[in-house]
């Protein structure tokens, strides 16, 4: 499923979302179908390991592992 960015007309809110092919969307905020899609960002090749260090390290800091393996979760 691809990952796409959405701003919502009715509320202006602006998120990103899984979508299955067919499918639409609803804006989590208001619940409104009526939706732009957005261009998303795309990460330049032969950053991706950078982005995924700084992803993790915001993750750590904000206290949830859950984008590390269960192997580089800390014990305790």
């Amino acid at each position: 499923m691809p990952l796409y960015s959405y701003r919502c007309k009715a509320c202006d809110h602006g998120f990103e979302t899984l979508v299955r092919s067919g499918e639409t969307p609803a804006c989590p905020s208001c619940g409104s179908a009526e939706l732009s899609r957005q261009l998303s960002n795309v990460a330049p090749e032969g950053k991706s390991g950078t982005i995924v260090r700084s992803a993790r390290r915001m993750a750590a800091k904000e206290g949830h592992f859950s984008n590390y393996a269960r192997a580089e979760r800390p014990k305790g």
